[in-house]
């Protein structure tokens, strides 16, 4: 788990059947509050993100308990923002248990989160009825390369006991350095030509030389999604409809 990296290079050797239901059983075996979850596979390697042999697509799945709850004559009241938040923990227990797995059978993976935001055509494509949204798909085969793992956070970073601390400048900038020297030395933004553009009055003041982790993702939170509108409506075309209204 230490040594985990995203793998977007896959070889031609594709995962058997055998591998894919162990995978698929050890996500099961994650905790759980409801089971709110169902996974979708797609083996069209053309059509798959990176050319990988396997793409899994994890769902928040309600659909499938409100058809228990009508046998048993039940009719759910629970809102659907909760609904959400427990389905949202049960699929990432249970795709973070496929990695794990997949790791140890000497698969990789990468995680691909834009579908959070665009369902409509996961939808279709997998004729999805109401009350079932796709919350992450995940990319996985045989890696034809082994990238080095990426850089995390300092320990003290993220670890807090007893109280949430106050974080001192010191402290954010040791982050921030961690991170963004460990991305620079690899050239990953420079490799990949990854730089979001700039919005606004704001003047391009970086290169490749010092462009990274920290600025990258500053940028998507500064410049993306500043409306909860578009989201909203994604959710309430797979039936779940989040409003202000109490």
């Amino acid at each position: 788990m230490l040594e985990h990296r995203s793998i977007r290079d896959y070889s031609d050797r594709r995962p058997n059947d055998e591998a894919i239901e162990t995978i698929v059983r050890a996500g099961q075996q994650a905790p759980f509050a409801y089971q709110l979850y169902s996974v979708l596979l797609s083996r069209k390697r053309e059509k798959n993100p990176f050319k990988a042999p396997l793409l899994f697509t994890i769902c928040v799945d309600a659909y499938k308990f409100e058809r228990i709850m009508d046998k048993r004559g039940w009719k759910r009241v629970t809102n659907d923002l909760t609904m959400l938040m427990f389905g949202i923990e049960d699929a990432s227990y249970m795709a973070q248990n496929m990695v794990v797995a997949a790791r140890s059978l000497g698969l990789g993976s990468c995680f691909l989160g834009g579908v959070l935001t665009n369902p409509a055509g996961v939808a279709k494509q997998y004729k999805l009825p109401r009350h079932v949204y796709p919350i992450v798909q995940l990319a996985m085969g045989y890696p034809a390369k082994e990238p080095p793992t990426r850089p995390r956070y300092p320990l003290d970073f993220v670890l807090f006991e007893n109280e949430y601390p106050r974080l001192d400048d010191a402290t954010v900038t040791k982050a921030m350095k961690t991170m963004d020297e460990g991305y620079l030395a690899q050239d990953y933004y420079k490799k990949a030509t990854l730089m979001i553009p700039l919005r606004g009055r704001r003047k391009e003041t970086y290169t490749f030389k010092d462009y990274s982790w920290t600025e990258h993702i500053s940028r998507k939170l500064g410049l993306w999604h500043d409306s909860q509108a578009t989201q909203r409506r994604q959710l309430a075309k797979r039936g779940f409809v989040i409003s202000d209204d109490e």
